[in-house]
């Protein structure tokens, strides 16, 4: 926008910003809608989703007045100016965020009807898929009962109704499954941009499972029919096979019976039509060897079916008769062959068969080595199988053949016959008889040979068969195992698949996904268990024994594959899970990091403590940048006089901040019972802290939408927490602590809140000892001491607290809650800051009808305080505080307080004090001073009580004790108004020059801004090299001996008052009462009492040198420990675990005179010290000493070493001249 617009119409500016918050706002939201994606058929999912739309849509119509505010001020801006550009940008802006906002506002309308009508068909379809997964199971239950294929007709017939009703089921059925798969198209259709993958998983599953019943079905179906034509055929081809064996019989018979004629062998011709005879025979006994073995192994079949019936003994009967009929058939076939064969060249034949049956002998026995070795999977073993058993046929065919071969060698060696001369010619030397003897021992060695070899073979056979069985059988379990895991991977990689990547979950669902996914993996533990069964079945193959096929050991790593897979993967999605829970889950941190923007950044340490990042300066701080402002705006009120006043207004700024100020302590109790923290002395960490503090903010955010912004409110809330209990980031606070933090802070009376307090440290019967009451004042006094105003409250040490609170009781052992009350009515110093919290609560919004006498500034918002010395006068809270008075008015004068509008009785006796007053001198009120709270005496009044170890403290924290120590005496001083002041300086200007110093040195110690943390010493002293570090010890020694000299000036300035006096004086109870002596007597009197004077002012001043010096031989120690121990302090991120806060703000010239209440909001008081005129006169010795201080301690600590030089130097100097002028200017008198 041009910025002459803006300079021309101011307004407009505010009306940008307006519109820039609500545009992203609604941008963010639009965004956010469209991001937002769901599993179809998730029916929680969806119902989650519609929630998160309703309170979507609620959020937006919370915010529809924020838009028609913007639309009145569009509207107010545009009747207001009359720049037409100025105009004409209002109305493009407001059109474009109604626009958007309209937008939206339909994009939720849709989408919110868009997730009904999903949720809806996401409830037919999982109904139709139920349904349709019932009708499966009923089908695999059926197709499970399915028994073996009966060869009997009954049998046959029973089983093919039972299918034909099953197959009519399945196509009812079958309606079931295109339902489903309908509603399924429907949902993939209609709502394909959002997460679709579990429909389509499970659609797939079901018609894969439909489809395996269907095929086993048609399988089933095909099988009986199959069985049915094999039975009606069997009995037809039984019968004409038996009516060919008769007539194969009859034809043998008749062969046989010729061949044994006599001398039939001789005549050639008749052999030779013989032979032919048989060579038919011969050809139709081969061409029915295949029928006979079809009809046995049918009808071996049938037997099965029907074992323990008639039919089967009688069709056992016949396939015995026909097996022994087919043997003894081929039997004479076999010895008319011999017999035909047994002419003068039989011997060659039967030479020439035996060694044809030593060849297939041989041919078989490398056939059947050939087969080995066993396959490494089932169907190869299978295949195996089945080549054996044709092997075995074969077998079983040759054997008849070789048995006659066998039988006509025994037959022939018994009777020689002619011709074996002829057949084996042997030496002319040998005889006929001798050489047929030769031929017949040749035949019977071949013979054996053909036995051996024989038997041998089936030998083999048979070891070989067994082999096949035993691989078939543990074949067959390893892959029932492996079909059985795969399943399971199956179904384990489905619900796998149906996993949204983690970025796309909605935060609120991270833990129910996470359950999910935890339970998911206690279910698949058995899986584990079937993994390592199907390795020990794959261990038992070894390549000696059977080599598992590479597809079977494919198979096998590809399934400890996916098991392993799915093991990583379940504990990566877990993984995954937990962390996005712990970076963006209800009890993470994640919400809080938009509680700062650019260039700043929140981080985490390890033990879980923010701090943040300034990118733009490349530095980082424990303090929130709001926080860091926050502090920097407390200064604006040290000009507050009353250190009470000014802590309990820092305190409201700070409650305001915080949003404290909006919470009751109702809904306090309700958010802690809600997150059980009952147990008060156990440590809180980080995140219960976090999640506390958001059900807190969540609260308030409902109340107060306008108000409270709950990121920046957790963040700031816990920064302050830790500030106060954790200094040391440790990142733990106790129970006791964090409720006495944001008590302290809430919305409650002041004596509920002491009820409350006191009830957090009180046993069950409702006591306190002194112990638990320490707990209690402990917490509460690290409040204004976070601030730096601890020493105004008698210090941070609670044992005189506790004590004046149980002599309050007569000193009884333990104090009750009506006790308790009484003495914080009575407004003890170390809690007084509480009540005046309230009264400046209280008194924010007043108004009276009064002119303030000084300012002239009428109404008076605030306090207003009347006097009661003078007539109608008034002074405003502004005027009061910062100590001005009217000319005829002392500050010592008694005013009465009302932070409330007067009413007509406080007026009438508030004119009767003031009358009753008139006749009063002004030495009755410097006699009768009048605190407005109950003083605790602090200074050197017994040990620190046994207080719980607050959060681990820096390491120069005893330093800070120790200027606590001292401001607290300072305060004591301050409080009794000793006779050690200076006459010619007042005591408020010389407290002030005290508590000045005091806030130099600290500032000294403790100078870490938020913005820049300096090195600490002991990282200064790392660096220095050795050059360096002797100088440093060497300026050390220097300022031990200038200690030695202000020791011995303090004894020379001693040895002269002694000198002076002559000898010890008693103090003024114990002297003598004065008698009329001669005037000699009286001035050396008077002397004496100036010299009784003079030396308890010097005595006094001596104490504060004598702290001085303490302190210095402290600091003295300490550089010396740093010296000789040099360690670096811890970082975080390459900044030091020292948290940056606040330097002590100026504790006040006094201590709080505060007003006692009196009736409903009025209270009188005197004070003491606040309401002395200013002082007249300073000593110019004095303000040098202060310069130097100033000098002495900077503001700002430099990373130099020369610059420590310098302090230490300055600090010798320093001490040196206020010894000078605290003593020498006294003692010439």
């Amino acid at each position: 926008m041009p910025s002459s617009v803006l300079l021309e119409v101011p307004a407009l500016a505010d009306f940008n910003k307006a519109w820039a918050e609500l545009t992203d706002w609604v941008s963010r939201l639009d965004r956010e809608i469209k991001s937002q994606r769901v599993i179809v058929g998730d029916l929680d999912d969806i119902n989650d989703m519609i929630i998160k739309q309703k309170a979507i849509l609620q959020d937006l119509e919370q915010r529809r007045p924020q838009l028609d505010e913007l639309i009145t001020a569009a509207q107010n801006l545009k009747n207001k100016t009359s720049n037409q550009e100025a105009r004409t940008i209002v109305t493009d802006r407001i059109e474009k965020i109604q626009s958007q906002w309209d937008e939206v506002h339909g994009h939720l309308q849709n989408r919110r009807q868009q997730l009904h009508e999903m949720l809806k068909d996401s409830t037919q379809w999982l109904e139709a898929k139920q349904e349709a997964e019932q009708v499966l199971e009923q089908a695999k239950t059926k197709l499970e009962s399915w028994k073996e294929i009966s060869y009997t007709v009954e049998a046959l017939k029973k089983q093919n109704t039972e299918l034909k009703q099953f197959s009519k089921e399945i196509r009812q059925w079958q309606i079931n499954v295109d339902v489903a798969n309908d509603m399924a198209l429907k949902l993939l259709r209609d709502y394909s941009a959002d997460d679709t993958r579990k429909v389509e998983l499970m659609t797939d599953n079901i018609n894969a499972t439909w489809a395996a019943i269907t095929k086993r079905v048609c399988e089933r179906e095909a099988a009986l029919e199959s069985a049915l034509r094999m039975l009606q055929q069997f009995y037809l081809d039984l019968e004409k096979f038996l009516a060919w064996l008769t007539e194969a019989e009859t034809t043998a018979n008749v062969l046989q019976d010729a061949t044994h004629k006599e001398k039939i062998l001789e005549d050639a011709k008749t052999v030779r039509e013989l032979m032919k005879q048989w060579q038919e025979l011969q050809a139709e006994i081969d061409a029915h060897t295949d029928i006979f073995h079809n009809l046995d192994e049918n009808g071996q079949k049938i037997l099965r079916s029907l074992e323990g019936s008639e039919d089967a003994a009688l069709l056992q009967r016949r396939l015995d008769n026909m097996n022994l009929r087919w043997s003894e058939l081929r039997k004479k076939s076999l010895n008319i062959r011999s017999h035909l064969e047994a002419s003068t060249d039989q011997w060659k034949r039967l030479h020439l068969s035996l060694q044809e049956l030593l060849a297939w002998l041989q041919l078989k026995e490398d056939e059947l080595k050939q087969q080995a070795p066993i396959g490494g999977d089932l169907p190869t073993v299978q295949k195996q199988n089945d080549i054996h058993r044709t092997f075995k046929r074969e077998l079983k065919t040759k054997e008849p053949v070789i048995k006659s071969a066998l039988e006509t060698v025994r037959i022939l060696a018994e009777q020689p016959a002619e011709g074996l001369e002829k057949l084996y010619p042997e030496p002319r030397e040998l005889s006929p008889e001798e050489r047929a003897h030769n031929v017949t021992k040749l035949l019977q060695r071949q013979g054996d040979e053909v036995r051996t070899e024989w038997d041998k073979l089936n030998l083999q056979s048979a070891d070989w068969q067994k082999k096949i069985d035993d691989a078939l059988e543990r074949l067959q379990g390893l892959q029932e195992a492996m079909d059985e895991l795969d399943l399971k991977l199956r179904q384990a990689e489905v619900f796998k698949g149906s996993w949204q990547p983690v970025g796309d979950l909605l935060i609120d669902s991270l833990q129910d996904h996470l359950e999910k996914v935890k339970v998911y993996r206690a279910e698949i533990v058995p899986l584990k268990e079937k993994v390592h069964q199907l390795n020990e079945l794959a261990h038992q193959f070894t390549p000696s024994d059977i080599q598992l096929s590479q597809y079977n050991l494919s198979c096998v790593e590809d399934l400890n594959t996916r098991w392993k897979v799915l093991q990583v993967a379940i504990d990566e999605r877990i993984r995954q899970l937990h962390e996005a829970h712990r970076d963006f889950g209800p009890t993470s941190q994640h919400f809080l990091t938009t509680s700062v923007q650019g260039p700043w950044e929140r981080a985490i340490s390890p033990n879980k403590v923010p701090y943040y990042i300034n990118h733009e300066t490349q530095t980082t701080c424990w303090d929130h940048p709001k926080m860091t402002e926050l502090y920097q705006s407390l200064a604006d009120l040290n000009n507050v006089r009353f250190s009470a006043y000014r802590t309990a207004m820092k305190l409201r700024r700070l409650q305001k901040a915080l949003c404290l100020d909006l919470l009751s302590l109702s809904a306090a109790c309700d958010a802690l019972d809600q997150h059980n923290l009952k147990q008060n002395d156990q440590p809180m960490d980080i995140l219960q802290i976090i999640n506390c503090l958001t059900t807190i903010y969540d609260r308030l955010e409902q109340e107060h939408n306008n108000l409270v912004n709950v990121p920046l409110c957790v963040d700031m809330c816990l920064n302050w927490l830790l500030n106060v209990y954790d200094t040391g980031r440790t990142g733990r606070i106790r129970v006791l602590s964090f409720k006495t933090g944001v008590v302290s802070l809430c919305k409650a009376h002041l004596e509920d809140k002491y009820r409350y307090l006191f009830k957090q440290v009180a046993s069950s019967t409702g006591f306190c000892d002194q112990r638990r009451l320490g707990l209690l004042l402990h917490d509460s006094i690290q409040i204004p001491r976070q601030l730096g105003e601890v020493a105004s409250f008698g210090g941070s040490n609670i044992e005189p607290s506790v004590r004046s609170c149980f002599q309050f009781a007569n000193n009884k052992p333990e104090i009750e809650a009506a006790l308790f009350l009484d003495w914080m009515r009575l407004e003890p110093q170390s809690m007084v800051w509480l009540p005046v919290l309230h009264r400046v609560a209280a008194a924010e919004t007043a108004k009276h009808q009064a002119k303030c006498n000084i300012c002239k500034e009428c109404p008076i918002i605030g306090f207003r305080y009347r006097s009661l010395k003078h007539f109608n006068y008034d002074i405003c809270q502004s005027c009061f505080f910062s100590g001005r008075v009217a000319k005829g008015h002392k500050m010592h004068y008694p005013m009465v307080e009302y932070c409330t509008p007067t009413t007509s009785g406080e007026d009438v006796r508030d004119f009767a004090k003031v009358l009753k007053n008139k006749f009063r001198t002004k030495r009755y009120f410097a006699k009768h001073p009048r605190m407005g709270y109950l003083p605790v005496q602090t200074v050197l009044e017994g040990d620190n009580m046994e207080t719980p170890a607050s959060s681990p403290q820096l390491s120069h924290d005893d330093t800070h004790s120790r200027i606590e120590h001292y401001a607290s005496r300072l305060a004591e001083m301050e409080n009794t108004n000793g006779s050690y002041l200076n006459d010619s300086i007042s005591p408020n200007e010389s407290i002030d020059d005290e508590h000045l110093l005091i806030q130099h040195y600290c500032q000294s110690l403790n100078q870490e801004s938020p913005l820049s943390q300096p090195r600490s010493p002991a990282q200064i002293l790392i660096s220095l090299e050795s050059e360096e570090r002797g100088e440093l010890e060497r300026i050390l020694a220097d300022l031990e001996e200038e200690n030695r000299n202000l020791q011995a000036e303090y004894d020379r300035l001693k040895q002269q008052h002694d000198h002076k006096g002559l000898s010890p004086l008693p103090s003024p109870p114990e002297m003598m009462p004065v008698s009329p002596q001669s005037p000699r007597d009286a001035e050396l009197i008077a002397e004496a009492k100036l010299l009784r004077q003079h030396k308890g002012r010097l005595e006094a001043r001596m104490q504060i040198l004598e702290d001085h010096n303490k302190q210095l031989e402290s600091q003295l120690h300490r550089l010396r420990q740093l010296l000789e121990q040099p360690q670096a302090d811890a970082k975080v991120n390459g900044t030091t675990l020292s948290s940056p806060s606040t330097s002590l703000q100026r504790s006040d010239s006094s201590q709080p005179m505060l007003l006692r209440v009196v009736g409903s909001q009025t209270s009188e008081t005197m004070g003491e010290d606040e309401l002395l005129s200013p002082p007249q006169d300073t000593s110019t010795g004095l303000e040098e000493v202060m310069e130097q201080l100033n000098n002495s301690f900077p503001s700002s600590r430099g990373h130099d070493v020369g610059s420590l030089f310098h302090m230490a130097g300055d600090l010798g100097r320093a001490m040196e001249t206020l010894v000078t002028v605290m003593t020498d200017d006294k003692a010439l008198e």
